[in-house]
């Protein structure tokens, strides 16, 4: 059991890093879109093409069918979820700088750590991390509190989306397949692709006419929505909820790097200060004994997650 436990373990930091880079840029394309097209129409490209790669790549409604009805009451819930969340997502960095989302954002991420917090090492860990997003932060709502706004709604919505994602990855199937979390993601993707139609389709219309428009909003929906929640579900399908939860704070790292190299917002002292706090925090924070990561491994291909 410790054999197997060691590399699952190794991966999800790789897994978690692969995720956090394209978790945000994808968005950062996304950005420069939208002075070709309105924000509602790059996020529904951005779903709507995820959502087709999902739908060829693994035929999600096969799974669909074998599932029970509570477990499909979860992928309409996380359809939901994703179509919400990557609107006000979008919402929030047409107005804010991506480094300041990206903090905002992995408040939602603190609190789900907290809950699992079970040692002294992993609450100094923690407590860098807080510091480090507060210190990135510098939160001014009078600048634009709009984007502000959208921006805390992204947060609560990212909570929802970690909770039922991890629901997701940990349930387990009858052939027992380590991509059945993916498969169930491509479902909840089509979900949302539905939920955005009727505000989006509208407002992507004029990349119909444009290909280039078009291809750009294809490669934002595979940077941001396919790559980055293939690796989620593969990192969430070997640790526990609050241990991905802290190792995410890898994001406003990665929001404030990319944020510079793509769209030119270059950090400041703080920010840079806030980023090295975060990092520290990724790097003491404890994972949990074999034993019990065995224990996790056991109950989610059993079908159900360990509580936090």
């Amino acid at each position: 059991m410790t054999t197997r436990s060691s590399p699952a373990r190794l991966a999800a930091p790789a897994f978690i890093a692969g995720s956090a880079v394209f978790h945000y840029l994808g968005p950062a394309f996304a950005v420069l879109l939208f002075a070709r097209l309105d924000v509602f129409g790059v996020a529904w490209l951005r779903i709507v093409s995820a959502a087709l790669v999902f739908a060829v790549w693994r035929r999600p409604w096969r799974l669909v069918r074998e599932l029970a009805a509570p477990h499909r009451r979860i992928l309409l819930a996380l359809g939901v979820v994703l179509a919400l969340m990557n609107t006000t997502f979008y919402l929030a960095i047409a107005r804010l700088p991506l480094a300041t989302v990206g903090s905002i954002e992995f408040l939602g991420v603190i609190a789900l750590a907290a809950a699992g917090v079970r040692s002294s090492r992993n609450a100094l860990s923690l407590g860098l991390a807080v510091a480090g997003v507060f210190t990135l932060t510098g939160v001014r709502l009078t600048g634009e509190p709009i984007g502000f706004g959208f921006a805390f709604a992204n947060c609560a919505l990212f909570m929802l989306y970690l909770t039922l994602g991890h629901r997701v990855a940990t349930t387990g199937t009858r052939d027992g397949s380590r991509w059945g979390g993916v498969d169930r993601l491509g479902a909840a993707m089509l979900v949302a692709a539905v939920v955005t139609t009727p505000l989006g389709l509208a407002g992507a219309a004029p990349a119909f006419g444009h290909p280039g428009w078009l291809l750009a909003g294809v490669a934002v929906g595979v940077c941001s929505s396919v790559l980055p929640y293939v690796t989620d579900q593969l990192a969430m399908a070997r640790v526990r909820r609050a241990t991905f939860a802290l190792m995410l704070s890898l994001l406003p790292a990665a929001a404030t790097l990319i944020g510079l190299l793509v769209l030119a917002q270059l950090p400041t002292v703080r920010d840079l200060l806030g980023v090295g706090l975060v990092t520290v925090a990724v790097v003491i924070h404890q994972q949990q004994s074999p034993h019990i990561d065995g224990e996790e491994a056991e109950c989610g291909t059993s079908g159900s997650a360990r509580p936090v």
